[in-house]
């Protein structure tokens, strides 16, 4: 009994799920606590929720923020996206940000079913408009692994921006073992990447902001990690399967934290349908790089193509994009 007991102490803890009672729904939310728009999920939960809308859309971009981060990663861009027609709404993941159970790693089927569902809601609520899914690094990881399963979401086409895809299959065996073991013994330890000079960004004060915000994880849980290098290696092994629906991937020259050995292998993998942006400065952090712009105008543009040849040509009110 005693090794029984041990054993499932030893497991990597998911977050617990409540009963799915709800329709998955947007709501304003005044409390002492909360305020604010928030994304209910379909068992209740209340997920912090950010959004840039424009005057007059011609298109809406949810947008999923990577590991430790929320929805402020999509504070600098999103606001320029919506002055070019372009609204953009951003939730904090499970586990995340303002959101319930925070380091606790969710579980990679209800990051996906959490995204599927706010799909539906945005499409809800803007009928009619083209709806693309962006993924930062973790959420690229969501992202793909949305996109090629049995029931992706309705969305119009996927935005991959450095997305995480260092699957255990590239990383060196003693990584593997070593997180195996912190993981699956010790879980509740926090890891952190200090030390590493790992640098994600070149922009020195939007580092310093975030160092600084506290709903910015500066550490993760050892079985954390473990989930997140799940999902990476369904990320990787995702590639062949998103040739459905069209797709844009940004990487850059000086990504620090997913190595462009595995990005070039998954880049190989995507057919005809997929638009390819390499940078050759740019960090991990590409929309929020010193050049940060460039890429808001690529993703721009992109939407812009991909929302004319669904439904024709944008009229003036749209606000066409052009260069920051």
């Amino acid at each position: 009994m005693g090794l029984l007991s041990f054993t499932a102490a030893c497991v990597p803890r998911i977050a617990a799920q409540g009963p799915e009672a709800r329709i998955p729904s947007i709501e304003r939310v005044q409390g002492p606590d909360i305020q604010g728009d928030r994304y209910i999920t379909r068992d209740g939960l209340r997920l912090g929720l950010r959004h840039w809308d424009a005057q007059n859309p011609f298109a809406i971009m949810v947008a999923l923020h990577g590991m430790s981060d929320y929805s402020n990663a999509f504070a600098m861009p999103a606001p320029w996206w919506a002055q070019h027609g372009i609204s953009t709404y951003a939730y904090d993941q499970r586990g995340f940000g303002r959101s319930p159970n925070p380091g606790i790693w969710p579980g990679d089927d209800i990051l996906r079913r959490d995204l599927n569902d706010f799909v539906d809601v945005i499409k809800t609520r803007f009928p009619g408009l083209p709806v693309f899914v962006l993924g930062e690094s973790m959420g690229g990881a969501v992202v793909m692994t949305a996109f090629a399963s049995k029931h992706p979401p309705n969305a119009d086409g996927l935005i991959l921006v450095a997305p995480a895809v260092w699957s255990q299959k590239t990383m060196p065996l003693s990584y593997r073992v070593a997180l195996w073991t912190v993981s699956h013994t010790v879980r509740w330890v926090s890891l952190s990447g200090s030390g590493l000079k790992i640098v994600p960004s070149d922009n020195l004060p939007m580092l310093i902001a975030i160092g600084r915000d506290p709903l910015f994880q500066k550490s993760a849980r050892a079985d954390a990690v473990y989930g997140l290098v799940s999902i990476l290696d369904e990320a990787y092994d995702s590639a062949a399967k998103l040739n459905k629906v069209p797709l844009l991937l940004m990487y850059g020259g000086n990504d620090q934290i997913i190595p462009r050995r595995p990005t070039e292998q998954v880049k190989s993998h995507f057919g005809p349908n997929a638009t390819v942006k390499f940078y050759p400065k740019g960090y991990h952090m590409l929309l929020r790089d010193l050049d940060g712009g460039t890429r808001w105008s690529d993703i721009a543009f992109w939407v812009a193509e991909q929302a004319h040849m669904r439904s024709g040509p944008l009229t003036a009110s749209t606000g066409t994009p052009v260069s920051p």
